[in-house]
């Protein structure tokens, strides 16, 4: 196992990041995962067993320093990191005309601030391992929806996205963003509930992201958006 790929996710306890990590693990890849909760990472780990190839580290996504020791410690227990998830991610699923300011300071920070401090932090090891960055943004990243500033931070990181590749394609690191639809995760809590109609799942995401992480050399795929089928925007 001293030669399998290692992927980084950051928000891999529960949901798109979570099982991609599954996934991931099954192929024989090494994997650290990050979160908030610790608790919530501890259960991940102990439903999988525990498994030596499974690293959890608790932080903020949007911590300078959190996301560089997240490296280090990768870097120290793995010895190298092969691809990065920037998966975590928040909504307050209000606009501009109704919601509470006090809530958008996080998600900002967590949805944009986070990938590109995430970008910053493993930049050297993808560089020497020509590995690869995976974004995960939405749907909500391509179609205006009136006030919403959740679609704000997802077209940040479509922007994000292209940006960075520009920037390290010359060094052979790919780049992909994956975008999905409506997805039946957690996400959707601070909304009462799951919305009307086919839902993805969790384990459907994942395969995109994994499916990113695993094309040939020399191969860059760059967005992929993923909707079900009768989503009509």
């Amino acid at each position: 196992m001293t030669d399998s790929p290692v992927t980084l996710i950051t928000g891999g306890g529960s949901g798109i990041g979570a099982a991609t990590a599954r996934q991931l693990l099954d192929l024989g890849h090494r994997v650290t995962v990050t979160g908030r909760d610790e608790g919530r990472l501890e259960r991940f780990a102990a439903e999988l067993g525990r498994p030596a190839e499974l690293l959890t580290l608790a932080g903020d996504a949007a911590d300078h320093t959190a996301v560089e020791a997240w490296v280090e410690a990768t870097v120290a227990a793995f010895g190298r990191v092969d691809a990065v998830v920037a998966n975590a991610g928040v909504a307050t699923h209000d606009t501009l005309a109704d919601g509470d300011p006090a809530g958008w300071r996080e998600m900002v920070l967590t949805n944009v601030l986070g990938p590109a401090l995430l970008i910053r932090a493993a930049l050297s090891e993808l560089r020497a391992s020509r590995g690869r960055i995976v974004l995960v943004g939405s749907v909500a990243g391509f179609v205006h929806t009136p006030g919403n500033i959740y679609g704000a931070t997802k077209w940040a990181v479509t922007g994000l996205a292209e940006n960075t590749r520009r920037m390290v394609t010359a060094d052979g690191v790919g780049v992909t963003l994956i975008a999905p639809g409506r997805v039946e995760t957690p996400f959707w809590d601070g909304m009462g509930g799951l919305p009307d109609g086919l839902l993805l799942t969790a384990d459907q995401i994942a395969g995109s992201i994994v499916w990113a992480i695993g094309q040939p050399p020399g191969v860059d795929v760059n967005n992929v958006i993923i909707r079900p089928i009768g989503q009509p925007v």
